[in-house]
Formats: structure tokens, C-alpha cells, sequence
């Protein structure tokens, strides 16, 4: 099996260590060998979260600048500032909705041009994937499953050793079944992409 390394990035109440649970839970049903590691940061109020998940061969869940197969930026922000992770040979996926930080709420910042930056990244990398992931999110019923959406989207666009099936598997065995519905639609919105 070839090994993958996926970096994950957003920021708190994105979901992005659920998701980050989910590939690991799909990973183990389909038999890949896979190690994953987070830091939550400043998570509850709005800071950056990252998470890493190497699967296949690999025995470290670190991943060092140049070394992403996979980046999946949940804010976009977000997914410049990881943008050292990522190699020629890398795939970006990433939501373009942004989600202003409190100093540029407050006024002390401000937030990069995501349209100009993201044409050098893709300029950089192997293959840019940028979508509203929001706009989707509330298309499947509610913001929440945003992380839903970003799943579905990486399931499409990057050669997983994981199934979608297994993917499923993962939502289903993790979501209240109040949420289930709207989680699954979420997930097939951003695979339809």
C-alpha cells in the first residue's frame, strides 16, 4: 500500500477533529494502518485547529513542511497559513468561506485577499479545490456539518485508501440520529462536487 499524509486545518467549532476521527474510524474498518495526531489550540474560542493523519506504511503522524499528499483547509485563512505543508505533489482542498478572526472583527486586523493568494497557492501545488462549504452545510440543514462537507469533498477529489462506504460507516456510528440525515446529505453535497 502507498502511504498518504492529510493535514487538516481550521479553526475551533469547524468540526475538523471529528473529521479527523472519522478518517481515522474508516481507515481501521477498511484495514489501513493510519496514526493521527491533533492540537486543539485555542479551540473554544475560535483558535486554530490542526490535525494530522498518515496512513499506510508510515509510523510518525507528523507531517513537515513540503510533506502533505493532502491539505484540507476548513477556513481559507487557515489554509494559506499551512501552505508549507504542501509540496507540487500536493492536493489542496479547501473551503472559501471565511470566518474572521476577532482581531479583524474588532478592527486591529486584516484578513488576506483569499482570491489573489489562492491563485499563487494553486500555482504551487499539484490541484486546488476551493468551495463554499458553508453555502452546502446549509444546504444539508445547518452550518454544523460543515466537517460533513469537507469529508465528502476530500472522499472525491483525493485518492483515499479508504472507501466511501467505510466513510458512511464512520458518520453513521458517530452522529445522533437527529443529525444523521442532514450529516449523510452533507457528505454526498460536498462528494458531488
Amino acid at each position: 500500500m502507498t502511504s498518504m499524509r492529510i493535514h487538516i486545518i481550521g479553526v475551533g467549532g469547524q468540526g475538523t477533529v471529528l473529521a479527523t476521527t472519522l478518517i481515522g474510524q474508516a481507515a481501521l474498518l477498511d484495514g489501513v494502518n493510519i496514526n493521527v495526531s491533533e492540537v486543539h489550540g485555542m479551540a473554544r474560542r475560535g483558535g486554530v485547529v490542526e490535525s494530522a493523519v498518515t496512513m499506510g506504511d508510515l509510523m510518525s503522524p507528523i507531517i513537515s513542511n513540503g510533506e502533505a499528499d493532502i491539505l484540507l483547509g476548513f477556513e481559507p485563512s487557515e489554509t494559506l497559513r499551512a501552505a508549507g505543508k504542501c509540496s507540487k505533489d500536493t492536493t489542496v482542498i479547501t473551503n472559501s468561506h471565511p470566518l474572521a478572526p476577532f482581531t479583524v472583527a474588532i478592527g486591529k486586523g486584516v484578513y488576506p485577499d483569499i482570491e489573489s493568494t489562492m491563485v499563487t497557492l494553486a500555482k504551487r501545488v499539484k490541484k486546488l479545490v476551493s468551495l463554499d462549504a458553508d453555502a452546502l452545510a446549509h444546504q444539508a440543514g445547518t452550518v454544523l456539518s460543515l466537517n460533513m462537507v469537507m469529508l465528502g469533498v476530500l472522499a472525491k477529489h483525493a485518492e483515499l485508501p479508504v472507501t466511501v462506504k467505510s466513510l458512511k460507516i464512520a458518520i453513521k456510528d458517530n452522529t445522533k440520529p437527529k443529525f444523521l440525515k442532514m450529516n449523510l446529505k452533507a457528505f454526498d453535497l460536498g462528494y458531488a462536487t
